[in-house]
């Protein structure tokens, strides 16, 4: 049975993530669809995404009281985790494959784009660019399956997150 305080919490940070990422998408692409291939851009959303965990599991623990264990930090931020991804996810479906399908094929021209120059600058041959960049045409990132898909991805990569954090923010045993 999962505490109440660590479902209540995990589901209403889990929303406001949910929500941070669809605005922060929705301004990404309401300014430059640029932006959107920006290494930044990732730096920030990471460093948001932190703070709200951090923030998650100090308030979770100071909720408590008692005992918070590594199990149930992990299980707040996983629960936080798994609800702001889907919400962030379903958004992304919708913007990229209902209200403009076009954005869809422009930014994956531009990921395209920055992979060849990126392998140029590496000074990667020109027969393993063209290799990768047919690869790329194969699959579109902003397609409702490969959103999934990457929204698997991003469950896996936030439960180890959330392994760290919960090893901070366990209570310490008393037989230490």
């Amino acid at each position: 049975m999962i505490n109440e305080i660590i479902k209540k919490n995990g589901i209403t940070f889990g929303v406001f993530i949910g929500i941070a990422s669809s605005l922060i998408t929705a301004t990404i692409y309401a300014i430059d669809l640029n932006l959107f291939t920006s290494w930044w851009i990732g730096i920030v959303s990471i460093i948001i995404y932190l703070i709200l965990g951090i923030t998650l599991l100090a308030k979770t623990k100071k909720e408590i009281k008692t005992f918070f264990s590594f199990k149930d930090a992990f299980t707040t931020y996983f629960i936080a985790a798994l609800v702001g991804i889907l919400i962030s996810t379903f958004f992304n479906i919708l913007l990229f494959n209902v209200i403009d399908p076009s954005a869809k094929e422009t930014l994956h021209e531009m990921t395209i784009k920055l992979t060849a120059n990126m392998m140029q600058k590496f000074g990667t041959p020109a027969s393993v660019i063209n290799e990768s960049i047919d690869k790329l045409k194969e699959t579109n990132p902003y397609s409702a399956i490969e959103l999934l898909k990457g929204s698997v991805y991003s469950i896996v990569f936030s439960s180890i997150f959330g392994l760290i954090l919960a090893a901070f923010f366990k209570s310490k045993s008393t037989q230490e």
